[in-house]
């Protein structure tokens, strides 16, 4: 048996989520085309018996935030979860978008990489998007670092080259225990990958400023005989989010609720009735009090 820890880290929007979700073949992180999508540190499991000999094989993937220049206390907390998770795992996953000009953030990512000895990898994504020349040139950026022991085009929207990366971490795990059960792919909660669900849909569906100043609470969930009942909090921080949010005659918010509880009847393989409310929580970004008891910042 071998197992051990990965470090997925990048900028905010590479494609992150969509690369976790790719590696283990079903959605366990939310994903959207706006940044700082994933907030809280994502816990990924993949666990084969594929290896040498029917060996078992099981990684831990560590999903984080994206790094991002902080405008608020919640967005330093996010840097700060995204930092301390490299500090720990067996290997360092970066991604990058290849889609993108490599520039400032870029570098001071890697200045910040620079500083640990852990092994690194990285993966250029959405090379699907990238003519020859210019995923050579990028290549050859990593390349001349000297701080990667490999690095891949990849393009985790469409699967490509996504198992020769797996086959690749797996030869930095270790001789070691099954950390977790070999039929389960995160050990986050479910309420947690509910309320994610629900923050999706909000991403997917508002516009600028609205969706980074949203926080989803599930307040009652009760499975039944034939139906699980969720009645989930939408906090945003202004009267007119609130308005935004539920839209005219409450049609934006009857849509998100539709589109999220498809979701999570496929996520519980049942039924759901899903009441969702909107609350005013005014500048709670940047209340460290709220910031901490809504599970943003380690301890």
């Amino acid at each position: 048996m071998k197992s051990g820890f990965v470090g997925i880290i990048g900028r905010p929007n590479v494609g992150k989520s969509t690369l976790l979700n790719s590696i283990l073949g079903e959605k366990i992180a939310i994903t959207s085309s706006k940044p700082q999508t994933t907030r809280n540190r994502i816990k990924g499991i993949y666990t084969s018996s594929d290896g040498e000999n029917g060996e078992k094989l099981q990684i831990v993937f560590l999903d984080t935030p994206g790094i991002h220049i902080p405008r608020n206390k919640l967005g330093s907390a996010i840097n700060e979860v995204a930092v301390n998770t490299y500090k720990g795992v067996d290997v360092i996953l970066l991604i990058t978008d290849g889609a993108k000009r490599f520039d400032r953030g870029d570098q001071a990512l890697l200045d910040m990489l620079a500083e640990t000895d852990v092994p690194k990898i990285v993966a250029i994504n959405k090379m699907d998007m990238m003519g020859p020349e210019e995923y050579l040139d990028l290549y050859n950026k990593y390349e001349k670092t000297a701080m990667f022991e490999d690095i891949y085009g990849v393009s985790a929207l469409k699967g490509e080259n996504v198992p020769m990366l797996v086959e690749r971490l797996s030869g930095y795990m270790k001789e070691g225990p099954m950390f977790y059960p070999e039929d389960i792919s995160t050990d986050d909660p479910v309420r947690f990958i509910v309320s994610e669900i629900i923050r999706e849909k909000l991403l997917i569906t508002l516009n600028e400023e609205v969706p980074h100043g949203v926080y989803v609470e599930i307040e009652s969930y009760e499975d039944k005989e034939n139906i699980t009942d969720i009645g989930a909090v939408i906090y945003c921080e202004k009267k007119s989010h609130k308005a935004i949010i539920i839209g005219k005659g409450g049609r934006k918010l009857k849509g998100v609720g539709k589109a999220a509880r498809l979701d999570i009847e496929e996520l519980l393989g049942r039924k759901v009735f899903l009441s969702l409310w909107v609350k005013i929580k005014e500048n709670w970004r940047d209340s460290e009090t709220t910031i901490k008891s809504w599970g943003y910042k380690d301890e």
